[in-house]
C-alpha cells in the first residue's frame, strides 16, 4: 500500500486512540428483526459467515437507504431536493411531504428509514460480533468480513449524520445499552465513523471476491473514506485516495455512454444485485411510466440544465407525452420486469471519484490539474472539454453542473453535495417551502418516545 495512505489511515486511527472516551454510548430502540443473526451465534464456518453477509446484502438492495427503490436515498432525496417531482396523490406513506418539505417527526417515510438504517447497523453489528468470538474461521477470513460488515456500517452512519445531523452511534448488539443511547457530539461522531472507515479498508482486500463486484473490497472502502475526508474538508487525504482508485488497474473509465449502467463495466466499484436473477433494478421499476406518471418524473430545472446536444438527454432520461404535457422520466436503468440479464444497482462507480477528484483539486487551486477529471464525463456526453485556462471559480461552477448532470437520482448525492458546498438554500427558488432548518430531517417521534435520552429534537421540529 502506498505510504501516504497507510498515513492517513494510521493517522485516523491513532486519533482515535488518542481521543477523549466517548461517554455511555449507548442507542436507540429498535425492534429485533426476524431476518437477522441474535448477537449470541458463533459463526463456526466460513459458509454460515457467509449466509450472514448475504442477508446483510439482501437487505442493503430490499429496503435500505441504498436501495433504488421507494426506501431509498436516490427517491426520497431526489424528491426532497430538485432532481426529481413527486406525483402522488396521497401523502400517507410520507414521501409527498417530504417533496413538499413538509415533513413532521410524525413522516412515516422518514420513520421507516430511520428504522431501516439501524436494522441494517444491528446486522453488521451482529456479524462483527459472531466472527469475533469464532474459535474455527481463519485470521483471513474474519478480517475480511468484519471489513465488509464494517464498511456498511460506516457507511450507513455517514449518510445517516449528513440527513439527521448528531445521531446514536453503537457497535454493540446489547439492548441494555441500546435502549438507552444518546445522539453523539458532532466531533466524536465524525471522529468514530472516519476510524471505523479507515480499520474497514485496512482489512479489505483489493481482489474482487466475484466477478460482478456485488461485494465491496479494498476500493469500495477507499471510495467511502474518500467522501469522509471531504465532508471533514482534508482534501489533500481525500485526493490521495482518490488517485489510488483512478489509477487502479482493476478500474478503468467506461466511455461508451449507453454502457455506464451495465454491470460488466470496470468502472463499477461496487452494485447490488437483485434478488431474483433477471429481475429488474428497484430503480428501472421505480421511474418507469409510459403514460401518465405514478411517483416520480424528473425536475423541470434538472432537465434544462442539461445542453441540447448532451447524449444524457437520451441515454439517462425519456420523454413520455400524456395529452398535450411532456413529463420526462429517469432512465438510466432501462430492463423491467424478469427480462433484465445486464443490470445491477451501483452503489459506486469510477466516474463519481473522477469528480471527486476535481472538488479535491480545485479545492485546494490545481486548477489545470482538476480540469481532466472534470472533461471525462462532459466528453462522453458529447459535450466540448473545458479549456485548460478557465478560472477557479468557472472550474468549480462547471464542476458542479456536471456533478448534477451525471448524477441525478444516485444515493442523494445531490443532497450531500449542495450540504458540503453550503448551497442548500438556494433550494428555495425551486422549492417554495424551503427553510433552512430542512438541510435536517427530524429524528422520529416515535424514537423520542421509547428513548428520550434521543432529545432535543432537531430545530424547526
Amino acid at each position: 500500500m502506498d505510504s501516504k495512505i497507510k498515513y492517513i489511515i494510521t493517522a485516523a486511527l491513532v486519533a482515535a486512540l488518542l481521543s477523549t472516551t466517548i461517554s455511555c454510548e449507548k442507542f436507540v430502540e429498535t425492534d429485533f428483526p426476524n431476518n437477522q443473526i441474535p448477537s449470541e451465534l458463533v459463526f463456526e464456518d466460513e459458509q454460515t459467515a457467509e449466509a450472514a453477509l448475504a442477508g446483510l446484502y439482501s437487505g442493503l438492495w430490499e429496503t435500505s437507504m441504498y436501495s433504488g427503490g421507494i426506501n431509498g436515498m436516490g427517491a426520497l432525496l431526489g424528491s426532497y431536493t430538485d432532481d426529481l417531482t413527486c406525483v402522488y396523490t396521497s401523502a400517507s406513506n410520507g414521501v409527498l411531504d417530504l417533496y413538499l418539505n413538509q415533513q413532521l417527526p410524525t413522516n412515516t417515510a422518514v420513520t421507516a428509514f430511520w428504522t431501516s438504517a439501524y436494522q441494517q447497523i444491528y446486522t453488521a453489528n451482529s456479524i462483527i460480533e459472531g466472527v469475533g468470538n469464532s474459535k474455527s474461521l481463519s485470521a483471513a477470513v474474519k478480517d475480511r468480513i468484519r471489513g465488509e460488515a464494517l464498511l456498511v456500517r460506516s457507511m450507513i452512519y455517514m449518510d445517516l449524520y449528513q440527513i439527521f445531523g448528531e445521531i446514536p452511534y453503537t457497535d454493540t448488539t446489547n439492548y441494555v445499552v441500546n435502549s438507552t443511547l444518546k445522539r453523539m457530539t458532532k466531533d466524536d461522531l465524525l471522529l468514530k465513523i472516519e476510524t471505523d472507515l479507515s480499520a474497514a479498508v485496512n482489512l479489505l482486500s483489493t481482489a474482487y471476491r466475484n466477478a460482478e463486484r456485488i461485494y465491496p473490497n479494498k476500493y469500495a472502502g477507499y471510495t467511502a473514506l474518500a467522501k469522509m475526508k471531504m465532508l471533514l474538508g482534508k482534501w489533500n487525504e481525500a485526493e490521495v485516495l482518490c488517485s489510488v482508485l483512478t489509477n487502479a488497474p482493476a478500474l478503468t473509465y467506461q466511455t461508451d455512454i449507453t454502457k455506464v449502467f451495465q454491470k460488466t463495466g470496470g468502472h463499477i466499484i461496487w452494485q447490488l444485485k437483485p434478488k431474483n436473477n433477471n429481475d429488474a433494478t428497484k430503480e428501472a421499476s421505480l421511474y418507469n411510466f409510459t403514460s401518465a406518471p405514478t411517483s416520480f418524473t424528473m425536475n423541470p430545472n434538472l432537465v434544462n440544465s442539461f445542453a441540447t446536444g448532451d447524449l444524457r438527454r437520451v441515454h439517462y432520461f425519456t420523454a413520455v407525452p400524456f395529452g398535450q404535457l411532456v413529463n420526462y422520466k429517469p432512465a438510466k436503468y432501462k430492463n423491467l420486469a424478469v427480462n433484465n440479464a445486464t443490470e445491477y444497482s451501483v452503489v459506486y462507480r469510477l466516474d463519481e471519484v473522477y469528480l471527486m477528484q476535481a472538488e479535491n483539486l480545485l479545492q485546494q487551486n490545481k486548477v489545470s490539474e482538476a480540469i481532466p477529471f472534470i472533461n471525462r464525463s462532459r466528453q462522453r456526453a458529447g459535450l466540448p472539454a473545458l479549456g485548460s485556462t478557465i478560472s477557479a471559480s468557472v472550474a468549480m461552477t462547471e464542476m458542479k453542473e456536471e456533478k448534477r448532470r451525471e448524477f441525478f437520482t444516485e444515493h442523494g448525492i445531490r443532497f450531500f453535495d449542495l450540504k458540503r458546498w453550503g448551497m442548500l438554500d438556494g433550494l428555495v427558488s425551486v422549492k417554495s417551502n424551503w427553510k433552512s432548518f430542512h438541510a435536517q430531517w427530524p429524528l422520529p417521534q416515535k424514537e423520542l418516545l421509547v428513548n428520550p435520552n434521543l432529545n432535543p429534537q432537531n430545530t424547526g421540529y
